[in-house]
């Protein structure tokens, strides 16, 4: 079996870390609630940039009434855009639901691939979208969900020194096993929610604070005490 890498001794060991991961984050899922791959995919495009109770709040409605791909394409735009108002960019999202759900028609049947190849060449659908249906749909770990909270508690971490989300995606590959990709997205996910948000880290009780190399060393800016001019 290869062994993963890790190069840099000042990060994280990152078996010991997935075993804390585990202990910590092995019972919770994927934050949305889907029942099918169809239901996932939609609900990951609702969710960027938006938060996943809000994204929850809107689907659960949103599900009983739109059951396919054709669906969404029967409805004028505008009434999807309604459906989901209550979501950050609503129209740009209706729009690229819109797109989705005609790209699966024409390409695959209506039907959510299970590839990662596959699930590209929809409309819209990039590697973090196809990566979280893979996982948490189908089971298969073809690459590493890289959203906000991936990216900061890897850097955090000192597993990457990247800041594009395709090139910290490569650096957790070689890092994690392949058969951890899908679990360890969803802990380092809930642990950037829970323990390591982007401002005021929980450092001081953090389960990670004896191995990681950040702790008691992320700083938060403090806000200009005087007030800008109107302009």
């Amino acid at each position: 079996m290869k062994k993963t890498e890790q190069p840099n001794p000042s990060m994280a060991p990152v078996e010991e870390v997935l075993k804390r991961f585990k202990k910590l984050y092995g019972d919770r899922t994927i934050a949305l609630k889907f029942s099918n791959p169809f239901e996932l995919l939609i609900a990951t495009i609702l969710s960027a940039q938006a938060n996943d109770q809000t994204v929850n709040r809107v689907t659960e409605r949103l599900f009983q009434k739109y059951r396919t791909p054709e669906d969404y394409l029967r409805v004028p735009l505008e009434e999807l855009e309604n459906d989901i108002r209550a979501i950050n960019f609503y129209r740009n999202k209706a729009k690229a639901i819109r797109n989705c759900c005609q790209s699966l028609v024409e390409k695959f049947g209506g039907q959510v691939p299970d590839s990662m190849e596959a699930l590209t060449q929809l409309s819209g659908v990039g590697r973090k979208t196809a990566n979280v249906v893979l996982s948490f749909a189908f089971g298969k770990n073809e690459g590493v969900v890289v959203d906000t909270h991936v990216a900061r508690v890897s850097q955090r971490l000192g597993w990457t020194k990247e800041k594009q989300a395709d090139r910290i995606e490569q650096d957790l590959m070689k890092l994690i096993p392949q058969k951890r990709w899908g679990d360890a997205s969803n802990w380092l996910i809930w642990h950037g929610r829970e323990r390591c948000p982007a401002r005021n880290p929980d450092c001081e009780h953090c389960e990670l604070r004896d191995l990681c190399p950040s702790a008691g060393q992320v700083s938060t800016p403090k806000k200009s005490s005087t007030r800008r001019k109107r302009a």
